[in-house]
């Protein structure tokens, strides 16, 4: 790793201490940072797969029930009661946090399920495939809202894991060797010192003895 290039100075000694100081406090606090968003991460995933494993039971009876209806009731019927159903749904920004950041996500609010047909001309199973297809909806608009915030968390480790490596690789290991530098620079400069106060006395001692 290249050094800074810095004169080797006293007061650039201390800047370099400073600075060494402040990396290295700033590599633990978002080493910190970094291992709570990969738990909270590892924890949102396994909500995933959760709701993965409950839609995947979902899509295995609902399915089936619709094609049962189709059977039972005939597609020119299937298709007038969809016709007549027909739902709101309202959408909200809303902010989770996780891990002591802000996301935004989308909440996707789901309205009471309602009778939007008539009793008459229907069948029992019509109303296992709607509240079947609606319990589906939900679970779908759940995952959409925790894979946003999964995302944007992955999103957040990887640029906290790169001011880490930064920091790791770059920033301090060039700083200490900065510092190391300028320490020995200042020594070396010093034994000079000393070695010119020596030969200075040494000088004025003979000339006292000449004189």
């Amino acid at each position: 790793m290249a050094k800074l290039n810095v004169a080797p100075t006293k007061s650039n000694l201390l800047a370099m201490k400073e600075q060494l100081a402040i990396s290295q406090n700033g590599y633990d606090l978002l080493e910190q940072k970094r291992e709570i968003l990969v738990q909270e991460l590892m924890r949102m995933v396994d909500k995933v797969k959760l709701l993965e494993r409950q839609i995947d039971e979902a899509v295995k009876t609902a399915y089936p029930a619709f094609k049962r209806m189709l059977m039972a009731d005939g597609s020119d019927q299937v298709k007038r009661i969809s016709q007549n159903i027909h739902y709101d749904f309202e959408m909200q920004e809303k902010q989770v946090t996780i891990g002591g950041m802000n996301f935004s996500t989308l909440d996707v609010i789901l309205p009471e399920q309602k009778l939007f047909y008539s009793m008459i001309g229907s069948y029992a199973n019509t109303d296992e495939v709607v509240s079947k297809f609606f319990n589906l909806l939900t679970l779908l608009t759940q995952m959409a809202s925790i894979r946003t915030i999964v995302w944007r968390l992955a999103e957040e480790v990887r640029k906290t894991q790169r001011r880490v490596n930064a920091l790791d690789k770059m920033v301090i290991p060039q700083t200490l060797e900065t510092k190391v530098y300028i320490e020995n620079a200042l020594e070396e400069k010093e034994r000079e010192n000393v070695f010119v106060l020596k030969a200075l006395k040494k000088k004025n001692e003979r000339k006292q003895e000449v004189l």
